[in-house]
């Protein structure tokens, strides 16, 4: 990519596209396109061609997403299959009309079976059934996946798709029905220790195991990628995209614990008990990605876990009274 390129950034507002429009910006990009959700509504077909007619980006990071945790994607399934379904096509095509040079799809590895054999390989996708939990969402982001896979096919496009693991980061959604899980945590430990509350409690038992990647480590691998990939060099039998991860795990129970101790590590000999309400779901036992293709595309994770959440922390404190969810 040029340094003058024009480049959309979709969802710039979002934990990923803010990742991304910062790495951008850093490296010296100094063409970037952005629209609010109030400029731009991308479930709008219409309004979505007349952007791209009008302004023409070269590049697309489609990082624009309806996004949440266990309780959102079971309440409103309906919600993140259309939602996210109508968001990637309408942008996928009015990047395939007006001739953008690349695409970049931003996707998630909740796509993969429930029981896929782990660490997850890319030749995974299709091979047994979703998780129920987010299904729906699955759904939408696979369309998506092969939609891309298949216009590079039909049309020579060079859209690319990568799919993170769970993310965390700065601009995170903090809002506790529909949040992630590690912000959620972060919230509810913030504010029992501002309360002085004795506990808190979680969802399941604590065992599942779950790997995070920050952030701007994903930005980091996108825009490695379109400024040195294409499509084909990330080609499997199951369509042109790549795992982006850390290639570790923990349980949540560890990740709970390790986030308690961060939010009351200023507290010395003040801390708080977990209750684990395993009425409510687990989720997925397990999801690790095989990041392996990727590093042998040349890229490798840089943020610790610890590193990272005490990263997230300070910016939570410093922004509690404007961060979304609050």
């Amino acid at each position: 990519m040029e340094k003058n390129a024009k480049i959309y950034v979709a969802g710039h507002r979002g934990l990923v596209g803010s990742a991304i429009v910062r790495n951008l910006t850093k490296k010296g990009y100094t063409n970037l396109i952005t629209r609010t959700h109030k400029e731009l509504d991308l479930l709008n077909q219409s309004a979505v061609n007349t952007f791209f007619e009008t302004e023409k980006p070269e590049y697309v990071f489609l990082a624009a997403a309806h996004v949440g945790g266990i309780g959102a994607n079971s309440t409103y399934p309906a919600d993140f299959i259309y939602q996210n379904m109508m968001i990637g096509f309408n942008v996928v095509e009015a990047a395939r009309k007006n001739g953008v040079k690349k695409l970049m799809n931003l996707g998630s590895t909740c796509i993969y079976p429930k029981m896929a054999p782990q660490p997850i390989q890319e030749e995974s996708l299709l091979t047994g059934p979703l998780e129920p939990t987010n299904d729906a969402y699955a759904l939408a982001k696979i369309s998506v996946i092969k939609l891309c896979t298949s216009y590079n096919k039909q049309f020579g496009t060079d859209f690319l798709s990568v799919m993170p693991t769970n993310l965390y980061g700065l601009e995170d959604n903090y809002e506790l029905q529909g949040s992630h899980v590690l912000p959620a945590m972060l919230r509810k430990f913030h504010e029992a220790k501002t309360s002085k509350t004795d506990v808190v409690e979680l969802w399941g038992d604590g065992s599942p195991l779950r790997e995070f990647l920050y952030s701007d480590d994903l930005a980091s691998a996108v825009v490695y990628l379109m400024e040195n990939k294409h499509a084909a060099d990330l080609r499997t039998p199951t369509g042109d995209f790549v795992n982006v991860g850390t290639g570790k795990e923990l349980t949540i129970k560890q990740l709970a614990e390790t986030i308690r101790d961060i939010v009351y590590k200023d507290t010395p000999g003040r801390t708080c008990k977990i209750n684990w309400n395993t009425n409510m779901p687990n989720g997925t036992p397990r999801k690790l990605c095989d990041i392996t293709r990727l590093l042998n595309l040349g890229w490798k994770p840089e943020v610790e876990l610890k590193d990272g959440i005490e990263r997230i922390y300070e910016w939570y404190v410093a922004h509690e009274d404007t961060i979304k969810g609050k």
